[in-house]
């Protein structure tokens, strides 16, 4: 299978020699045995701290699936390989492979939540903070900031402890968003309270320290899969790096057939509506799409693939912070953005923004040319409302919901559309 395991008689006795994580600032590991009785052991794969983040902790994102990474129960795919040798470090998201049981196995998204160059110039600016060096303890430094010291103290997360972070998640926060983050945060175990006081000072600064490089793995963990909400599965993280279920990018769909191109573009439109009309009154909405935004299940199934870009407006209680806090900023600020970037109002967000950002940069390049001349005219005047960023909200939801509708009978029914089939059979509603 190409992965290194020890044997003595016919029993396993080890897997990966844990030493060197031992005294990592990190979850506990189980420890593997090794006997000194092994009349010859094969070398085996030991990959570094750097590579996973784990040398930054507790400045990363988490350790809840480490210990799969460990007992190769979570494989890159160039584990599958003879040379059994890790991906370059450079990129930012890897391929790999999840089991449970070590017999099934299904395809996983090993994803960095900046790249490997962002990450080091952003501890190489942390360091030059407080003093003229490039080299310093990354936590230590983060731990004396004012902001982690107002977090040591504070027992609920308030819209002030995230005042200037860069995600647009938090341009606009409510207190009730901020509750549900701190009680749905899945790198501690489920207390299930909007208080902080099952959150260890380590926890406090991962969960600042995501917060403040890259919201993704946030909202994926606090609108989950399971409950409807279009994100992929989160799995877990291990440093810097964050597990989630595998998706191919919409960018490989768009010389589809008519069928599948009519499938995904109401899928699409679906999603999209649902972000601004959905039962907690959440407006979703992004500050930008683009064909790696979305992606697609093995069963046909399109979830939003990168939630990074993703602010969130809460329609019930509104934002509880002005602009003049929105554009309060430290180093915090900057751990994945230009420290000088400037924050957008949340007054400027639109309602009808995502139906044209996707009406202007997707559903051309997946609708143009596949059908039709008839059908394909009447798609395109829709398309072209939908995409008008000069008409008002109304009429632009008007074009989106016209052309959904006129997109549900130019699909196809049967077996390729598995997350619909058989289903589509029965009720038209599929």
């Amino acid at each position: 299978m190409g992965y290194w395991i020890y044997y003595l008689s016919s029993n396993v006795v080890g897997l990966f020699p844990l030493l060197q994580f031992l005294t990592l600032s990190c979850s506990p590991l189980s420890e593997a045995t090794t006997s000194p009785t092994v009349p010859h052991v094969k070398p085996s794969y030991s990959f570094g701290r750097t590579f996973l983040g784990l040398d930054k902790c507790n400045a990363c994102i988490g350790t809840s699936i480490c210990k799969k990474f460990f007992k190769e129960e979570i494989r890159f795919d160039s584990w599958l390989s003879p040379h059994l040798k890790l991906p370059p470090n450079y990129l930012l998201s890897y391929s790999g492979n999840y089991t449970d049981d070590a017999k099934s196995w299904r395809l996983v998204d090993i994803t960095r939540l900046t790249t490997k160059y962002q990450h080091d110039q952003a501890d190489k600016r942390i360091c030059t903070s407080v003093s003229n060096t490039k080299a310093c303890s990354i936590e230590r430094v983060l731990r004396k900031t004012e902001r982690f010291q107002k977090w040591l103290k504070a027992k609920r997360l308030t819209p002030d402890l995230v005042q200037g972070l860069p995600s647009p998640m938090l341009r606009c926060p409510s207190q009730r968003l901020l509750d549900r983050i701190v009680r749905r945060y899945a790198e501690v175990p489920d207390a299930g309270s909007i208080y902080m006081d099952h959150l260890t000072d380590r926890d406090k600064l991962r969960l600042l320290y995501t917060l403040s490089v890259n919201t993704h793995p946030i909202l994926l963990q606090i609108f989950p899969d399971v409950e409807g909400w279009p994100f992929p599965r989160y799995l877990g993280s291990c440093g810097r790096l964050i597990v989630s279920a595998s998706t191919r990018s919409l960018r490989e769909f768009y010389s589809s057939s008519p069928d599948v191109a009519a499938d995904l573009a109401f899928q699409l439109l679906s999603v999209v509506s649902s972000m601004g009309n959905n039962d907690l009154n959440y407006l979703f909405y992004f500050i930008r799409v683009d064909a790696s935004t979305f992606g697609i299940f093995n069963n046909g199934h399109l979830f939003i693939r990168d939630a990074s870009t993703l602010g969130i407006i809460d329609k019930q209680e509104g934002s509880q912070l002005t602009d003049g806090q929105q554009e309060y900023r430290d180093i915090f600020s900057c751990l994945a953005s230009d420290c000088q970037s400037t924050f957008l109002s949340c007054k400027t967000v639109r309602e009808n923004q995502n139906f044209i950002m996707v009406c202007q940069e997707i559903l051309p390049k997946l609708l143009k040319g596949k059908f039709l001349q008839p059908v394909q005219e009447k798609i395109d005047s829709f398309l072209r409302r939908c995409a008008n960023s000069f008409l008002d909200s109304q009429e632009v939801s008007d074009a989106a919901a016209k052309l959904t509708e006129f997109l549900r009978p130019l699909r196809s029914c049967d077996s390729r559309f598995a997350y619909r089939y058989p289903d589509c059979k029965y009720n038209d509603k599929y």
